[in-house]
């Protein structure tokens, strides 16, 4: 898929207003990425989540769309808006975009959406998904994320998709393995899917309320890609294309 500086489209204020937002000292895509603003020890984490409530109800489907055309920043932001928002119009678009798999770190937040959007259609995406990944341990890319948002979306549909995938020495065990490096296992991804879409219940749900989690360390992050050094891995452009 093309990518497009939302300039090019009478978008320019996107970035600045909704991916690069500072909250302590973090623009908001970093934070998305790391899932800092889950922790109520976070002095940050009221301010950053009414904001993120706000913007995800403010914006509209034109800048949505331009965030969605560009890098993986405004990528990973733009899906965090749609899935708070549930927007599934969009839910076509984020498939595209799961399944092409261009750039890092957006992917996660793609699976974040389809979670939360939490129907059969969304299921049916992170299954095309796995079915295409699992198989190439050599593509370190979503899988992780992709299996633990199918995961919760069985739980809540009372589906079985992802029995397939976990069985022993099945799919996703090949995947581990076949990386060469250890991975959370698939109870761990379901509870971090969890984590996210119920932190984003309990907010749209009751504003202003904070939810306490027991947070635990994002178990989807790549390796030797720490989230706060994420950013100076591209300076500019689209130099984080797979």
């Amino acid at each position: 898929m093309p990518f497009q500086h939302p300039e090019e489209v009478g978008y320019g204020h996107v970035v600045e207003s909704y991916v690069t937002r500072m909250y302590g000292g973090l623009p908001r895509y970093l934070v998305l990425n790391g899932g800092r603003f889950l922790s109520p020890r976070w002095w940050h984490t009221t301010r950053f989540t009414r904001h993120l409530i706000t913007d995800a109800a403010a914006i509209n489907d034109e800048e949505l769309e331009a965030l969605l055309g560009y890098e993986w920043r405004s990528r990973l932001t733009a899906a965090w808006l749609i899935g708070v928002d549930r927007r599934d119009r969009f839910r076509t678009r984020i498939g595209d975009l799961l399944l092409a798999s261009e750039v890092c770190y957006s992917g996660a937040a793609y699976c974040f959406t389809l979670a939360r959007l939490g129907t059969p259609a969304d299921a049916e995406i992170l299954t095309a998904y796995l079915d295409r990944y699992l198989p190439r341990p050599d593509l370190d890319y979503d899988q992780p994320a992709a299996l633990g948002a199918l995961l919760r979306l069985d739980t809540h549909l009372g589906t079985h998709h992802a029995d397939r995938f976990t069985e022993p020495d099945g799919p996703w065990d090949e995947w581990v393995a076949g990386t060469g490096r250890s991975s959370p296992t698939p109870a761990e991804l379901h509870h971090w899917t969890d984590l996210q879409c119920d932190f984003a219940n309990a907010w749209t749900h009751r504003p202003g309320r904070q939810l306490h989690m027991n947070l635990r360390a994002n178990p989807i992050q790549r390796r030797g890609k720490g989230t706060e050094n994420a950013v100076g891995e591209e300076a500019t452009g689209n130099a984080a294309e797979r």
